[in-house]
């Protein structure tokens, strides 16, 4: 017979081999398929889930994107904003910005409320009757601003935030002093439409009127405020947005102010959602992968149970290819419907919630229908399908008619051909391609491609050591030792498929763990005991003696640091402007924004040379400048480059004189950029000043001490570092609990695919089931080898995870978020146990129902 399948009623060998073409082949696929999915339940699972995490982060990160987009003019309170540190526009500065439309002013900047006993560190924010110029202010209750900002009985008026009345323990109609000022509370702040253009906050929000602001000390040469112009122009093209914004820059080129243009509202946000889209799709691709091998199972499974069907098919004559063919179209038309269910879920996720949460969300969402993540998110789909059902179909191409009737113990045995070898390159390559060409940062995406391939290779050989250790250990004497370690090495023996999946499940665990816990030892144990407890800004300069005495008196034994601070923005290096240097990713923040900046006749604590010298006394009269070494690798610099920086509107140009190592993490006072004393002599500045306790932090003398600075000295801003580090943990912990639940949904793929596997050893085991209890076993017996058999395999993988984890978790926190890392392994021997644990029930409950069925009806069919 050679070549003869052909439809029913056609002459079979005039077709020869090119009947099965793709409509027939379709035809027969679909016919298959007429049955169910019985047997595909994992295969569907694994691919919608990693295809729903793909897609749900993608199209939650174009939503967030078009919604900053959408709201840019809302976010920054213009069409276009300038914003000055620590002074307020010239007459000239503010004359060009009026030519070009209406101009609202903001001005934001950190105080001390006090109440009673109490005090608190507010987000100050000065506006003017026209706030907001876009967008809406919603405070409870609901009355005009001018009306609850007004001076009434002798105290200005304030809307603050409900967060500053819970902590003083007050209520609307009290009343806080703000640099010894007195502000009524006349409502509470629900929302601002502003929200995210003002950063990241330490203190609740605290609303005033700009003639408020002016009554109190809070604004004098040197103090750290901003000072926000937002211009509404009357044209809502982009065009007219570039030729005002052109205006401006030409009729005062020198105002050193930072621009932002609604079209591009948040540049340093954006990039941190691109970013952090990029890890979440890193971990929803991992789930996808780990998925991956459930799919391999289930293909290797459903081969098993079309032995009849593909022996049936090449007797009557089908070449292995076009059987190859006819269950690769079979495959591929469920993992569509898998694909298709994930990308309905990951499309729908924005919507869901912008439903749930539209009011709560922080974040400007606009739900929408992404096609070209979608299409990426299925594209990743289809490749992962492809390469992880190739090899298994494959192998089926040269296995005999006989060998397939015969062989119920190990269909893998055998070589797969070059041309499906091929495929599997040719799919991961694409998988690799995907991954790295559409990263925002391809040395992470490397990173991760690198990490995956070494994790699946070093599981195989756990799995293919575990084997052969086990087929080279003693016969135990006892049935069930005896039947496990037989179980852990036989043909068609789950361990590689178990490893795998409960090795990558415990890897992942354990790796989230490790950081998880050094992160927040870092920010919440460890900096706080070495780290200054006080932090003071805005120290006017001529009370700082002053004022270090008066710190003295509160706290003697402490340790008390001052320096002079500005505020300056990096407008160019080595002549070069800062808007056309392309910094790498970690130093181009250098470059984004102001910075604070000091001068200082001897070198920092907390720093040391590592090129060039400090300068001498004679050489401190001229600029210079002292610059981090780390930083100056990454940007080019080295000793003798210059560097230009405007500093309260003045341009001015110092030369590299050397280059530190400084231990940020001490957060003891240094900064990126330290000049010579001569640099800014005369400058109006402010001083920042430290406090540190011998003996570590004391709740109660801090409190104390902040209250009576803010009593002595109102227009001084204290911070306890506790409380700001509180704040960057919340944010971290907010971070860590998204990153955990995309990455929740690759454990839960392990954990399919566990099953899978599993269920695909499902006829081997029912076999030898039936057969030893014919022969006189107990149930208790066989109970006991499968507790014993899945026990060693859930020891061995999590010795591997605990292993790998660890590796990968010290890599991530001391390479890439660069901090020190203490091995603590008390969460992550938890999240092994159980997921052990969890593997050794899970192949328990699969095989009590086997262990139940009686062996008259299956010695029979077998």
């Amino acid at each position: 017979m050679h070549g003869t399948l052909s439809r029913p009623g056609e002459p079979g060998p005039a077709r020869g081999r090119s009947s099965l073409r793709v409509p027939l082949t379709l035809r027969l696929a679909l016919r298959e398929l007429r049955g169910g999915l019985s047997g595909f339940v994992v295969f569907l699972a694994c691919i919608a889930l990693g295809v729903a995490a793909i897609a749900g982060v993608a199209s939650i990160s174009r939503s967030l994107t078009d919604g900053l987009g959408r709201e840019g003019a809302r976010i920054l309170g213009g069409d276009l904003t300038y914003s000055l540190i620590n002074r307020a526009a010239t007459p000239e500065e503010r004359a060009a910005l009026d030519a070009q439309g209406r101009v609202s002013v903001v001005t934001t900047l950190r105080a001390m409320a006090v109440a009673g006993e109490g005090t608190a560190l507010v987000e100050l924010k000065a506006v003017g009757d026209d706030y907001p110029s876009t967008g809406e202010l919603v405070t409870e209750p609901a009355r005009p601003l001018s009306e609850l900002l007004a001076e009434q009985d002798g105290a200005d008026g304030a809307v603050a935030d409900p967060v500053l009345l819970t902590r003083l323990d007050l209520k609307v109609g009290d009343r806080i002093t703000i640099a010894g000022r007195p502000f009524a509370i006349r409502a509470t702040l629900v929302s601002e439409p502003d929200r995210i253009a003002n950063g990241i906050g330490f203190g609740p929000r605290v609303l005033i009127s700009h003639a408020a602001l002016a009554k109190s000390d809070l604004v004098r040469p040197g103090s750290l405020n901003r000072w926000s112009y937002r211009l509404r122009i009357p044209e809502a093209d982009d065009a007219a947005l570039q030729s005002r914004a052109a205006a401006v820059a030409k009729a005062v080129p020198d105002a050193g102010w930072e621009m932002r243009a609604r079209t591009n509202a948040d540049p340093r946000f954006a990039k941190s959602i691109e970013r952090f889209t990029q890890f979440l799709t890193l971990v929803g691709l991992t789930a996808l992968i780990v998925g991956g091998v459930g799919v391999a199972n289930a293909v290797a499974a459903f081969v098993e149970r079309k032995r009849g069907s593909i022996a049936t098919l090449k007797s009557v004559g089908a070449p292995g290819g076009q059987v190859v063919v006819l269950y690769l179209t079979q495959v591929g038309l469920i993992a569509a419907l898998g694909i298709a269910i994930g990308l309905t879920v990951g499309a729908l996720l924005p919507f869901g919630l912008d439903a749930l949460f539209h009011d709560s969300l922080p974040l400007p969402l606009n739900p929408t229908i992404a096609p070209t993540e979608l299409a990426l998110a299925a594209s990743y789909g289809f490749l992962t399908a492809l390469a992880f059902a190739i090899l298994p179909l494959g192998r089926a191409h040269d296995i005999p008619v006989s060998g397939l009737f015969r062989d119920v113990v190990d269909t893998d045995a055998g070589r797969t051909r070059l041309r499906y070898r091929l495929i599997l390159t040719a799919a991961l390559a694409g998988l690799v391609a995907l991954a790295v060409g559409t990263a925002f940062d391809r040395r992470l995406a490397l990173i991760f491609i690198v990490a995956a391939g070494l994790a699946f290779g070093l599981l195989r050989l756990v799995a293919i050591g575990l084997m052969a250790g086990a087929r080279r250990l003693p016969r135990p004497r006892m049935a069930a030792p005896r039947m496990a370690l037989a179980n852990l090495h036989r043909p068609g023996a789950l361990t590689p498929a178990i490893v795998l999946s409960l090795g990558l499940g415990v890897t992942l665990l354990v790796t989230l763990s490790l950081i998880d816990a050094n992160v927040r030892r870092t920010l919440t144990n460890s900096l706080p005991a070495k780290a200054p407890n006080l932090f003071f800004l805005d120290i006017p300069s001529s009370d700082a003696d002053a004022f270090h005495g008066f710190l003295g008196g509160l706290a003697p034994g402490a340790k008390i640091e001052r320096v002079p601070m500005m505020r300056g923005r990096i407008t160019a290096l080595n002549g070069v402007p800062a808007e056309a240097i392309k910094a790498p990713e970690e130093a181009a923040w250098v470059l984004d924004g102001d910075r604070g900046i000091t001068y200082a006749e001897d070198l920092p604590e907390g720093s040391s040379l590592v090129a060039g010298s400090w300068w001498n006394a004679e050489e401190a009269k001229t600029p210079l400048v002292s610059f981090d070494a780390e930083l100056a690798a990454k940007l080019d610099l080295k000793v003798g480059s210059s560097v230009t920086v405007n500093v309260l509107g003045r341009t001015l140009t110092a030369r590299i004189a050397n280059l530190r190592k400084v231990e940020w993490r001490s957060l003891g006072i240094n900064f990126v950029m330290v000049f010579s004393p001569g640099t800014f002599r005369g400058a109006p500045h402010s001083d920042l000043a430290t406090l540190t306790f011998p003996n570590g932090p004391d709740a109660k003398a801090e409190a104390g001490i902040l209250r009576d600075v803010a009593r002595a000295y109102p227009s001084v801003t204290s911070v306890r570092v506790k409380e700001a580090l509180e704040a960057v943990s919340d944010i971290v912990g907010k971070l860590v609990l998204a990153i955990r639940g995309a990455s929740g949904i690759a454990v839960v793929a392990s954990l399919f695919v566990l099953a899978g596997a599993l269920a695909a050893g499902h006829r081997a085991r029912l076999y030898d089931a039936v057969v030893l209890k014919t022969l006189g076993a107990t149930r208790r017996r066989l109970l006991a080898a499968y507790t014993l058999e899945y026990g060693a395999l859930g020891l061995a993988t999590a010795i591997f995870g605990l292993a790998a984890g660890t590796l990968a978790g010290w890599v991530i926190v001391t390479r890439v978020m660069k901090l020190e890392f203490t091995l603590d392994l008390s969460g992550a021997l938890v999240a092994a146990t159980l997921a052990v644990a969890f593997a050794i029930l899970l192949g328990l409950a699969g095989t009590w129902r086997i262990l139940g069925q009686k062996p008259a009806p299956y010695l029979r069919q077998f």
